[in-house]
């Protein structure tokens, strides 16, 4: 079997830079796929953060005028990965959000930027770079949108493409009046080309000329051909219907390992539960929660957004109070939300511990120390924090939408007979069944015979990126012939 050669293209690659689940795709796709016989090379932008971790990379390709100014391409190997970076300063020399300034607005020439981005991506695979020649580019997310189409208007031999689209909401959208700086023809306005409601849209381009489309579970597949949950891009999708798929994600199961985690005060596995519970006990001394071993403690680790469904919790913090539970909070996001809780951590001493912002050794506490891992989003593509908490033994309870219904079998009267259950799922994503969801957490809480069943089951899931990977190489493989 022949060994596959794919570009990758993505605005962040974990460890490198990262600002969310993108990147953690990123990172760990390509060393799954090495398994596969897929050598993966991810282009990535020359931000700060990535120029420092590859301090001796060589230049592969000089670019005299990229949007404005003179760049490379400079070639090398960090965190066990092998990439291309964009080294242009004009354009990514930032400190901060790869996004957005330090007002937290997008920066103004997003468009350029990531214009600049997808064009170099196209000039690679069409054969720019000499001595590297990839079979397929697999572009991510609307930061990449474009590659897609500066491919189909090169014309010529040109190798196919993939786009994975990560989160539908996230779009790229911006005002026809770019149009002309992007180097695509005018004729590229319409609605079979980039156009999109009167904008340009990235994203769009993306699924509208790439040979495949995948998104990242295959509920999500599903809800997003439709007008609920297909962001106005529906249509599209459901033409497309032939080519589009849903490959669930995984974790970095070497990264995410409570048996050898650095971060946590107690490793363990599934065999030896018992170990976990001086986890949960410096969770609750590290965010001020009362010390108690018996305590249902509710775990969340999330972006303070309505999309995750967190204004849904406060509905029902009081009952989660009732029950006699605590709250491990971890994010940041909507600033009334971040108020909101910080407040209710307040006025609720030892029993709600809140930290605003984000902290990967506290996430990993949070998974090795928290009973259960909420995760109430009213749309999902995929989620990882669920499968890391089925690594850790951390019980989700889930709404049952996109990649968390795909990931969690509901604690249904059945599941728990047949003994396979790994967590709560509840519908729609909505207050009051947040609460009964919370409800039946506590009761299965009270059964440590069921819980630490549930516990073992998931802790025993795959959850790592070995058959994720192997549909990918699939994919690359039907492509590339």
């Amino acid at each position: 079997m022949a060994r596959i050669r794919v570009l990758a293209a993505a605005s962040e690659v974990y460890p490198l830079v990262k600002t969310g689940g993108l990147a953690d795709v990123a990172g760990a796709l390509p060393k799954a796929l090495a398994a596969e016989d897929v050598a993966v090379t991810t282009l990535v932008p020359g931000y700060p953060a990535v120029m420092q971790a590859l301090p001796n990379a060589e230049t592969a390709l000089s670019l005299d005028d990229l949007f404005g100014g003179s760049a490379r391409v400079l070639r090398g190997n960090a965190a066990a990965l092998d990439v291309f970076v964009l080294d242009a300063p004009h354009l990514f020399a930032r400190a901060g959000n790869p996004y957005m300034g330090p007002d937290g607005r997008d920066w103004n020439d997003n468009a350029f930027r990531f214009a600049a981005f997808a064009q170099v991506a196209a000039r690679i695979a069409g054969g720019a770079m000499r001595g590297y020649q990839p079979d397929l580019v697999h572009a991510h997310d609307w930061q990449a949108g474009l590659v897609p189409a500066y491919l189909h208007y090169a014309g010529g031999s040109v190798p196919p493409s993939v786009i994975t689209a990560h989160n539908l909401a996230f779009q790229g959208l911006f005002p026809r009046e770019v149009l002309p700086a992007l180097g695509l023809p005018p004729d590229a306005y319409s609605v079979d080309g980039v156009e999109y409601y009167g904008n340009v849209g990235y994203l769009k381009a993306g699924l509208q000329f790439a040979d495949r489309i995948t998104t990242v579970s295959p509920t999500y597949a599903q809800e997003i051909t439709t007008p609920q949950d297909g962001m106005g891009l529906d249509g599209l999708l459901r033409r497309r219907a032939s080519v589009l798929s849903g490959i669930l994600n995984g974790i970095d199961v070497d990264v995410w390992n409570p048996a050898t985690d650095t971060y946590i005060a107690s490793n363990y596995d599934a065999e030896h539960l018992a170990a976990r519970a001086a986890n949960t006990a410096a969770l609750q001394q590290r965010l001020g929660l009362d010390a108690d071993p018996n305590a249902l403690c509710i775990g969340v680790i999330s972006r303070l957004t309505e999309q995750k469904g967190l204004d849904l919790l406060i509905d029902v913090l009081g009952h989660v109070l009732s029950t006699g539970a605590q709250l491990a909070m971890l994010g940041a996001g909507d600033g009334a939300l971040e108020r909101t809780f910080s407040g209710a951590a307040k006025a609720n001493p030892g029993r709600i511990g809140v930290v605003i912002g984000y902290d990967e050794p506290l996430a990993h506490q949070i998974q090795a120390g928290a009973s259960a891992l909420l995760v109430p989003s009213r749309f999902e593509p995929c989620g990882l924090t669920q499968l890391c908490a089925l690594r850790y033994g951390a019980v989700p309870v889930v709404a049952r939408v996109g990649g968390l219904a795909d990931t969690v079998i509901h604690a249904n009267e059945m599941a728990l007979a047949a003994g396979v259950a790994t967590g709560i799922q509840f519908a729609p994503p909505a207050a009051e069944p947040l609460e009964h969801a919370l409800a039946h957490t506590a009761e299965l809480f009270r059964d440590r015979t069921a819980w630490s069943r549930m516990q073992a089951n998931g802790m025993r899931a795959d959850v790592s990126w070995r058959r994720p990977a192997h549909r990918y190489a699939n994919l690359y493989r039907e492509l590339a012939v």
